[in-house]
């Protein structure tokens, strides 16, 4: 079966000889390409070629310039000024100023189909007051706003585009990035062109980008071993090893702040009882996943920073296995022989993740019945309440609201779980309204305190993250937010 669909996925390679193309295999095709709507880690990846953003994240995780080239906070953190550049271009030759900065964010912020609202929702108006200039005004203080311009939110469309493509910008997009789209076909490839007239040319060497979804981890690494890729993302940890054997190909790596989880639904299904997902984690050994699936090399953990960083919080490290409490919380709760819907992505390591978890679980007399699916059916599956618990990535943010409180907050846009608790939402608030780093922890901590207990979701491990590439390949900076940046790349002659 494997070496049908290398066979199938080499033909699909198989692209005439292009002057500096640069293939790039991801992990799965994008859902959407517009960055109101988006919510997959992989899109980033593809808007990272499209769409400059406000704000650049370094590999130190600081931030940096990129649309904005300046940025200020005035009257006591409730005005964030920003200089807008003077040399940006969209893709369609509309000029990119302050209004058009504008004309996005206020879209982000109300438009019925972003998902952007809860990111942007401490944002009272948004002011254009000459073409480089951009205040945002805030109703309070709101620390994690410099994160959130580095992101989707912070990704700047043609209005024009806008304008004249309407809902079909969410496969158009025409943004002001290095590359812009010039075709698609679902399922199979995106194929990009450099911009000549982009700010930062000078930087971008390679004509040509085409990125190719290839689910199959060890199949991607199969095809850039056989010379069909120059670069692909997410090496499978069951593959590195063999990844470093080859000398044709080399390895980066990064610590990420990337993170799995199992989401859980609160709000009905078969774990809607706080004991029964108390049953679930107990039931699993976090440690023994690691070591079988992850060949070790990723970190066993339950919480959205990785340990040893500042808001990791040591005193409620991950719980150690206990399958004896696990089945007593199921015959508390009426429910001896539990049975579980999980929902997981078609991807080899999150399938043997999953039959790790339901051989555990079995022991505990949890049932697990895994259910894999394509990643966008998942997420509406998910969406729709229709599920008992779902794997799902979150790919980290710089800032730590933006690690937990989109996935835990009432308001979260990635609150699938149905999760509404009052304290853990004003901890959020508090903690987003203060700059300082202790008062900023000890909210944090608060939140953690209250989540972690009633378990609207269950984190396994933080990744690193592994890149395969050809060798000669230049210029390539691993970075902990996972994704691809293509300035400065190379490809070898020839």
């Amino acid at each position: 079966m494997r070496l049908a669909a290398l066979a199938l996925i080499a033909s699909t390679l198989a692209l005439p000889s292009l002057a500096q193309t640069l293939r790039v295999g991801i992990g799965s095709d994008p859902t959407v390409l517009d960055p109101a709507q988006s919510s997959a880690f992989v899109e980033r990846v593809v808007f990272t070629a499209l769409c400059d953003r406000l704000l650049d994240v370094g590999p130190d995780l600081s931030f940096r310039p990129e649309l904005a080239t300046a940025w200020e906070w005035q009257d006591g953190g409730r005005v964030l000024k920003l200089t807008i550049r003077e040399n940006g271009v969209f893709h369609d030759g509309t000029t990119l100023d302050a209004e058009a900065v504008k004309i996005n964010l206020d879209r982000y912020r109300t438009a019925p189909e972003s998902r952007r609202k809860s990111e942007l929702r401490p944002v009272e108006s948004i002011e254009a007051p000459d073409p480089r200039t951009v205040l945002i005004h805030l109703k309070e203080p709101y620390a994690p706003l410099l994160s959130v311009l580095s992101d989707r939110a912070g990704m700047i469309m043609s209005p024009t585009a806008m304008a004249r493509l309407r809902e079909r910008i969410r496969d158009e997009p025409v943004c002001s990035g290095p590359f812009r789209l010039i075709r698609r076909v679902a399922q199979d490839r995106i194929e990009m062109e450099r911009v000549p007239g982009h700010w930062n040319a000078a930087n971008i060497h390679v004509q040509r980008l085409i990125m190719l979804p290839i689910p199959d981890n060890t199949v991607r690494l199969l095809n850039l071993r056989a010379g069909q890729l120059d670069l692909i993302e997410r090496v499978a940890p069951a593959d590195v090893e063999t990844a470093e054997r080859d000398r044709g190909i080399r390895v980066a790596e990064s610590t990420a702040i990337a993170y799995q989880t199992i989401y859980l639904n609160t709000a009905g299904g078969n774990l809607k009882d706080p004991r029964l997902r108390q049953a679930l984690e107990l039931s699993i050994d976090r440690e023994v996943i690691n070591q079988v699936a992850l060949e070790g090399r990723f970190i066993p953990n339950n919480q959205p920073e990785a340990p040893g960083t500042p808001y990791h919080f040591g005193d409620m490290a991950l719980p150690g296995r206990d399958v004896g409490k696990a089945k007593a919380l199921l015959r508390e709760a009426g429910q001896p022989n539990l049975t579980v819907n999980l929902l997981t992505p078609n991807s080899p390591v999150e399938s043997q993740v999953a039959q790790i978890i339901q051989a555990m679980a079995a022991e505990a007399g949890i049932q697990v019945r895994i259910e894999t699916m394509e990643s966008a059916a998942l997420v509406a599956k998910s969406e729709r309440g229709d599920y008992d618990a779902a794997f799902g990535i979150w790919s980290g943010r710089p800032d730590p609201d933006g690690n937990i409180a989109l996935w835990i907050a009432s308001d979260g846009f990635l609150n699938r779980m149905g999760y509404r608790n009052p304290k853990v939402d004003a901890a959020f608030v508090s903690a987003r309204q203060t700059t300082e780093p202790a008062r900023r922890r000890a909210f944090y901590q608060s939140a953690a305190e209250q989540w972690l207990a009633d378990r609207p979701m269950l984190i396994l491990y933080h990744y690193r993250w592994f890149w395969g590439m050809r060798a000669g390949l230049e210029g390539f900076e691993p970075s902990p937010d996972g994704l691809i940046h293509f300035t400065g790349l190379r490809l070898p002659p020839g």
